[in-house]
This record gives structure tokens, C-alpha cells and sequence, in this order.
């Protein structure tokens, strides 16, 4: 295990109130001091000289940051740009495709579900038909997952949409082999990787989607409004940004149209943008994928201690699971739930319904100690006793 006090000596290093056991990292991340106040210095090298900044200076220091983010991503930087959440980046995406009457868009039922209202109403719009496979739990194997899967693909299939990482049952779905099996029959792969950077190591070239996004500001722990949407080359001409503004036509830089068109959205924020690099210094220097590792046996390790008490079987196998993992509950009511949890055990974490269960989600990050987890379950062994 990792020593007390070099786990102690990271939780000081958040600003998280240290009154509450916080295990939902998972929905909007937290940030260290020193990510925060080099928010700050750019807020404030903003407002010192606004016209310099936005007229002059943004463009060169987006470059820096994308090129930074695409050596942690494993990818060139001008392939990638920023967007405020991984929602917005996806909405974009899915009303540039040019979808018809006939074609089919395939999902899941673990699909988050701001997205799943976004597939079904550019459907709606456009003729298509957005189909969500239904991926019954628990899921055992891989090969039954993508054979489950795979049966819903047909000559109709235009676009894969799937999770990297679930949101609701916080699992690790084999996207490699999806991907590879849609080249095969030129099917476009859109990947939601909002809960993969800084969780787990991720390549996208060598994964090769066409399409991928993620957040920055989760286990990253980015500032909040730090995504990132990457498109290959050969489609980032036909994906369009949500606004139409100055670099339409492509006079802000020589660099690409693609960059253009998405950097400048009008006048925003793009602060948290330049915070990325300084995210990715923190999680270096503290070693994150060793850490990352060790959270994952301290995920896995809870895991089988809610199975052995609540007498319940594993949603899917230990290997799908990661810094985060979900847990069944046989109680009726997921909001009365969490706020006695929060009432009177001050355990901030995420309890909800999903198809016909309700469940919690704990999150492990570089904060979390053995004794965090071990509270979690004394609380929900006291709750349902």
C-alpha cells in the first residue's frame, strides 16, 4: 500500500473540504492548488491587457497547450481541438455527419445519458434511426460483450458511438476491437472518452478511432471547461463547430481550416485551455499511472467486499474496472440514500437509478486513502441494517 503520509501529502494539495470523504472524482473531477492558481495567473495576464491576449497572444499559446495535450494523448496536437465539455464536443460532431433517412447510428444502453437525448434528437431531425444495444448485466467475457454488440450492426450502420469508460456502470468497454471491426466495413467510430485521460493510459493513434473525445477537467483534474475533441484528418473538414465565427474562412492561421473554424467561438474563456499543460505536469510528477494502478487494487478491493455482504455477483470481470466502480443496491429510494450518506456520514458520492437498479459509483483518486473506502462501506452496512 502507499504510505499515509505521501497520501495525506497529496490530499493537501486539493482544495477539497477535508470534513468530507469525496469518492465521486468521477463527475466533475477536482483540481490541485497549483492547477488552480495557474488558472488564476491566466485570468489575470487576461484582464492586465484583454485586446493583446485575445488579438495576439491566444493563438500561438492554444498551439503550446494542444501540442502538450497531444504527447499525452499520443497524438499530434494540431489534430486536437478544445472544447468546454466532452457534451458539447459530441453535439458538434453528430450535427456535422450529414445523416439520412435509411442510416443507423449504434449505441449502448451505457451510454451517458445527456448524449443518448443528443443522438436521439439529431435522428429525430435528420431521418436516421439511433439504435442502443442492449448490453444485459452482468457481463462476463468480452467475446459475449461483442458478440451481443455486433449483432446489432447492419449493412445500415453508419456511425459506432460508445463509451470508453461508461458513466453509469463505470466500465471499461474493449473499443479497440469495435474500432477494428468498423474500419473493416467503413463504419465512423466516435469514442466517448470523457472519464479516460489521466485514468487510463491512453494512445489514439494507435487505438485509431475517426472520432474521439474526452475530459480534461476530470481525472485529468484539469479546470472545469477543459475538453478536447480529436478527428482524423481525412474528416476534420466535414466537422463543423456549433458556432460560425471569425476563422470560417480561415484567416486567423495557416495551420489548418479545421483548427479555424473550432478555436475561435466568439469571446470565451479559454483560460482553462491553458491550464492543461500544468495538469499534466501535476499528474507526472506525482506518478500517475503507478498511482492509477494501485487506486484500480483499491477499487477492485472494495468492490469485493460490497459482493460478499450484499451477497451479489460482479457487474463485469475485475480487468473492465479502473479507478471507479458501481455497486447494486437493494434500495428503493437513490436520493434519500445519498443525502443520508452525505447527513451523516459527510460521504460525498453519486447514488441512482439505471434500467431497473439502483446503485452508487465510487471514485479513487491521487486523495483517496484505504480508510476512505473502508467508511463507504461501514455507512452502507449501517444503512441497510
Amino acid at each position: 500500500m502507499i504510505p499515509l503520509a505521501l497520501l495525506e501529502n497529496l490530499k493537501n494539495q486539493f482544495l477539497l473540504d477535508p470534513d468530507i470523504t469525496f469518492l465521486n472524482h468521477g463527475s466533475f473531477g477536482a483540481c490541485p492548488k497549483t492547477v488552480c492558481d495557474n488558472l488564476q495567473d491566466w485570468q489575470n495576464r487576461v484582464e492586465k491587457e484583454p485586446v493583446q491576449f485575445f488579438e495576439t497572444d491566444i493563438f500561438p499559446l492554444l498551439a503550446d497547450s494542444r501540442k502538450a495535450l497531444g504527447k499525452f494523448l499520443g497524438c499530434e496536437g494540431d489534430d486536437l481541438v478544445y472544447y468546454p465539455n466532452p457534451t458539447h464536443a459530441v453535439n458538434a460532431v453528430a450535427r456535422s455527419l450529414k445523416l439520412k433517412a435509411g442510416d443507423e447510428v449504434l449505441g449502448t444502453n451505457h451510454i451517458y445519458g445527456a448524449l443518448d437525448f443528443t443522438w436521439q434528437q439529431v435522428c429525430k431531425d435528420t431521418g436516421a434511426e439511433f439504435i442502443k444495444a442492449d448490453l444485459p448485466l452482468p457481463i462476463n467475457s468480452k467475446d459475449e460483450f461483442l458478440n451481443i454488440f455486433f449483432s446489432y450492426v447492419s449493412n445500415k450502420t453508419r456511425v459506432i458511438f460508445i463509451s470508453h469508460i461508461t458513466s453509469m456502470t463505470a466500465m471499461i468497454f474493449p473499443v479497440n476491437e469495435i474500432i477494428q471491426f468498423a474500419r473493416q466495413r467503413d463504419i465512423i467510430t466516435i469514442i466517448d472518452g470523457a472519464h479516460v485521460p489521466g485514468h487510463l493510459p491512453l494512445n489514439i493513434t494507435e487505438l485509431g478511432p475517426d472520432i474521439y473525445t474526452g475530459a480534461c477537467h476530470k481525472w485529468m483534474c484539469a479546470p472545469k471547461g477543459s475538453s478536447f475533441l480529436y478527428v482524423k484528418k481525412s474528416l476534420q473538414n466535414e466537422i463543423m463547430p456549433p458556432v460560425i465565427s471569425w476563422g470560417w474562412e480561415g484567416e486567423l492561421s495557416k495551420t489548418s481550416l479545421f483548427l479555424n473554424r473550432h478555436e475561435w467561438q466568439g469571446t470565451r474563456d479559454m483560460t482553462p485551455f491553458l491550464v492543461v499543460p500544468e495538469a499534466i505536469k501535476f499528474l507526472n510528477d506525482n506518478n500517475w499511472q503507478e498511482r492509477s494502478q494501485l487506486n484500480r487494487k483499491l477499487v477492485v478491493s472494495t468492490r469485493n467486499q460490497f459482493l460478499e455482504f450484499l451477497n451479489i455477483e460482479p457487474l463485469c470481470p475485475d480487468d473492465w474496472l479502473g479507478q471507479m466502480a458501481t455497486i447494486e443496491l437493494p434500495i428503493d429510494d437513490p436520493l434519500e440514500f445519498k443525502r443520508s450518506l452525505m447527513a451523516n456520514y459527510k460521504i460525498q458520492i453519486p447514488v441512482f437509478s439505471w434500467e431497473n437498479s439502483t446503485a452508487l459509483r465510487y471514485s479513487v483518486h491521487f486523495y483517496n486513502t484505504e480508510e476512505d473506502l473502508n467508511r463507504l462501506v461501514v455507512a452502507v452496512k449501517e444503512l441497510l441494517h
